[in-house]
């Protein structure tokens, strides 16, 4: 069975790339265009991993985190913090928040793979 991944940016190009990427190793990916779209899909679906934005309308991305973290069945989720803010400053935000990663945009997709295939074991 392949894992979901949620993938959300509120940029359609990066969800694309995201999705093709992640997609061509078969994993199951469902996009949503910012936090608040991602916290109505995970009341109702399941996702094995979340990879999100941080600069989002609506909701961003450690605000996510944090409501996803009081969630029974995301607490113990991989989420993965994707944004061109590479700030020592917004990574301990991250992580307080309860990101599991940082990853930093232009993203390489080799390198998302292999962070998507060690956090999904």
């Amino acid at each position: 069975m392949s894992k979901k991944i949620l993938a959300v940016d509120d940029s359609s190009s990066i969800r694309q790339m995201v999705e093709m990427t992640l997609k061509s190793k078969g994993y199951d990916v469902t996009t949503a265009v910012d936090g608040q779209d991602a916290l109505d899909q995970c009341k109702f679906n399941r996702f094995d991993f979340v990879l999100t934005d941080q600069n989002m309308p609506r909701m961003d991305g450690l605000s996510l985190i944090k409501e996803l973290r009081k969630m029974s069945a995301y607490s113990r989720t991989p989420i993965v913090v994707l944004t061109t803010e590479a700030g020592n400053d917004m990574k301990a935000q991250g992580k307080a928040a309860g990101a599991t990663g940082w990853m930093v945009k232009p993203f390489d997709p080799d390198k998302l793979l292999a962070i998507a295939g060690k956090v999904l074991g």
